[in-house]
């Protein structure tokens, strides 16, 4: 979980000033958003009901989470939250709202490490989505970056994850960071963002990397950094210490004791 915080603190900076190379500096500006929020507020609704759902629990499980959204909103309303999220969390309705923005993405790296099956990763995956993100463009990037962090921890290589997220979700691969970088522009679409995220993971040869490669495409820098941070950490299980000192000290402690306690039960990442 730090790996996709690190990633959107890191890529916060960047959000607004975009930059194409891959030797950009850390600066010093460059703090937690909505991203790191609605991620921890997605560890601690795992940590208060761990259990896995059937199918028929599914609307009850997606009111969970949305409360959660709801109340880490209003904890952190300065986080710099998308304009649909905004509405949706200041009213007192639960109704669905038809968003394929990325934001479903950014936030869904715990469910890849909290569940012992796939199948029950994609399924709270898109219970986290239903109320703020019911677009299927949306749910399917929730969906296959949980998946990809799932697939990452128990040990598949990159060729398996690849597959699998093309096969299960029909996003395309074809293009490298390379031929895609040109032309690249900021975009919250989730099909326009979430693939692009996983290709930089892909590509990358380490963390850093990977938060690199998303970062230099110039696009919505925090959270394309967040996904592919948060997918590298399960697959490397190694984040440089000088990354751990410039972003610990820019994480609220509230979120950071809870991020911590998510890592010390699901996995042995914690430092």
């Amino acid at each position: 979980m730090f790996g996709a915080v690190y990633g959107d603190i890191i890529g916060s900076f960047y959000e607004f000033h975009s930059t194409k190379k891959r030797d950009f500096s850390f600066q010093f500006l460059s703090r937690f958003t909505d991203d790191t929020v609605l991620t921890t507020a997605v560890c601690e609704a795992i940590l208060d009901r761990p259990e896995e759902i059937p199918n028929s629990g599914l609307h009850d499980r997606a009111l969970e989470y949305a409360a959660l959204f709801r109340r880490y909103y209003r904890r952190y309303p300065h986080a710099g939250y998308g304009g649909m999220f905004i509405r949706w969390a200041k009213g007192e309705s639960f109704d669905s709202v038809n968003s394929f923005g990325n934001g479903a993405a950014m936030r869904v790296v715990p469910i890849g490490w909290a569940y012992p099956t796939l199948e029950q990763t994609m399924l709270q995956a898109k219970a986290s989505c239903l109320i703020t993100h019911h677009h299927p463009e949306a749910i399917h990037g929730a969906q296959a970056v949980a998946a990809a962090v799932f697939l990452a921890r128990n040990g598949c290589d990159k060729a398996e994850i690849r597959a699998y997220i093309e096969w299960e979700f029909g996003y395309s691969f074809q293009l490298t960071l390379d031929e895609i970088r040109p032309t690249y522009s900021f975009t919250s679409r989730s099909s326009e963002s979430v693939p692009q995220a996983i290709e930089a993971f892909l590509e990358s040869v380490d963390y850093e990397s990977a938060i690199r490669n998303a970062i230099s495409l110039g696009g919505d820098a925090d959270t394309m950094a967040c996904i592919a941070g948060g997918i590298a950490q399960a697959y490397y299980h190694m984040i440089p210490d000088e990354i751990r000192r410039f972003c610990d000290h820019r994480l609220d402690s509230s979120l950071r004791l809870k991020i911590r306690e998510f890592e010390n039960k699901y996995s042995s990442l914690s430092q």
